[in-house]
């Protein structure tokens, strides 16, 4: 793809890299077939392909985003199926990110708009505000129907996603944990902001995983949350603060011990961390700490396939519908890593078909998006549906949660499952349905 910026918009670093990625582009349309809103919509411009040729028309004339780019734009899931799809390298996240930063510095949203997406960075970050929301979500979750009738779509989505019943949330923050018997490596797990208020068994699950083969887990005073949700929105400026803040906790770790590995359980935020030496790479404060952590960064799965696996009292061998989340497969690229684990210890695993396409969840995108959300989701679950699954296995607590809201067969971090298997109690979602009984 040919580009027409100037020295001067050049000597910009982001523009820089942006133009990079521009001119790798080679047009072929590959990526419309595995892009999600292509899909539903068949509209070029919610394709990567048409949301290229906006993002370089935006940044070469150097304008403010119109409302009609904001729409495209905002319409992209950041699932990154093209850039598995694109045969000539774009890195379309860096391209797509930089469009988004760019939005929120010269495009004013409406008031609506403005005021959810202020209270989403606010609140979904902070584990106490996000744990307060989710109280009055689990209560207001009867009137869903009545908000969505009323065409408060975005409000009836939040409540919908607000599970049946809360589970008591563990803040692990600053705690070490340490193996048993020989120890035979040190990590340290991000605890995060959503998965402790909505899902605290998968970290309670991996420290106990990891314990019990000899694996020491500490996590660091000032764990929160990696940046990755409003980063995703386009505040550049709160994402790095976040993330700072990550890094100084993991690398005053480090300090304290020799750290194997940085452990994920979100693979939304593995992606963030694996990628935050790009992030700051022209900060020379934090440059070489950032590139650090992200060689550190794995996802848990990824660090497991490395230990040789101790099957306690097996579980019966249970048919697991696998989800593999977008931001594992094609942001990380770890595709086989969870389903030969549970494949070894007597799980079932079965792919789903169009594995390749979005739940719909995307950090805020079921929310902020609910129409296309909904309709991704549903088609994931008819997907799932189909192969008469008696479990659920994904590796993001995002997409956990956007399926959970779509069907009633048990959906479980992949991480739990592998505990189970191993001589931990079985999954409470699995208890509830009755599963598992010979376990």
């Amino acid at each position: 793809m040919q580009t027409t910026f100037s020295l001067s918009q050049l000597a910009d670093p982001q523009t820089a890299e942006s133009e990079k990625i521009l001119r790798a582009c080679v047009h072929c349309g590959f990526c419309t077939a595995t892009c999600p809103t292509y899909v539903l919509l068949g509209d070029e411009l919610d394709s990567p392909r048409g949301r290229i040729y906006l993002i370089k028309e935006m940044l070469e004339q150097g304008r403010p985003a119109t409302q009609e780019v904001v729409k495209h734009i905002d319409r992209c899931l950041s699932c990154l199926s093209c850039m598995t799809t694109c045969p000539s390298g774009v890195n379309y996240m860096h391209l797509v990110d930089h469009a988004r930063d760019h939005i929120e510095q010269t495009y004013k949203r409406p008031l609506s708009e403005r005021l959810i997406r202020g209270l989403l960075a606010r609140v979904l970050p902070n584990p106490t505000l996000f744990r307060l929301a989710a109280v009055g979500g689990w209560l207001g979750k009867p009137f869903a129907p009545v908000l969505g009738a009323l065409g408060l779509k975005r409000l009836a989505a939040m409540l919908r996603l607000t599970p049946g019943r809360l589970p008591a949330s563990a803040y692990l923050t600053g705690k070490l944990f340490p193996a048993t018997g020989k120890r035979r490596g040190r990590v340290a797990l991000l605890s995060g902001c959503i998965g402790p208020v909505l899902r605290p068994s998968t970290n309670e699950a991996t420290i106990r995983l990891l314990n019990r083969h000899g694996i020491e887990v500490t996590i660091a005073a000032g764990d929160a949350c990696c940046g990755s949700l409003v980063h995703h929105m386009g505040r550049e400026e709160q994402a790095l603060a976040q993330a700072r803040s990550l890094i100084d906790a993991w690398t005053a770790e480090a300090e304290r011990g020799a750290l194997d590995a940085i452990l994920v359980t979100v693979s939304g935020c593995g992606t963030t961390v694996k990628d935050y030496g790009f992030m700051f790479r022209n900060d020379p404060a934090y440059a070489a700490k950032a590139a650090r952590v992200s060689a550190l960064a794995r996802d848990v799965t990824e660090y497991l396939a490395a230990l040789p696996m101790q099957p306690g009292a097996t579980p019966p061998g249970l048919t697991v519908a696998y989800h593999a989340a977008c931001s594992l497969q094609h942001g990380q690229k770890v595709v086989h890593a969870p389903k030969d684990l549970l494949s070894n210890l007597g799980f079932v695993v079965k792919d789903v078909a169009e594995g390749h396409l979005c739940c719909g969840s995307a950090g805020t995108y079921n929310i902020l998006q609910p129409d296309l959300a909904n309709r991704l989701r549903d088609r994931k679950v008819a997907n799932i549906e189909r192969l008469k699954p008696d479990v659920i296995a994904a590796g993001n607590i995002g997409c956990m949660t956007q399926i959970a809201s779509g069907t009633a067969i048990p959906v479980v971090h992949t991480v739990e499952l592998l505990d189970w298997a191993t001589g931990g109690p079985i999954p409470e979602q699995l208890a509830r349905k009755g599963e598992g009984r010979a376990g």
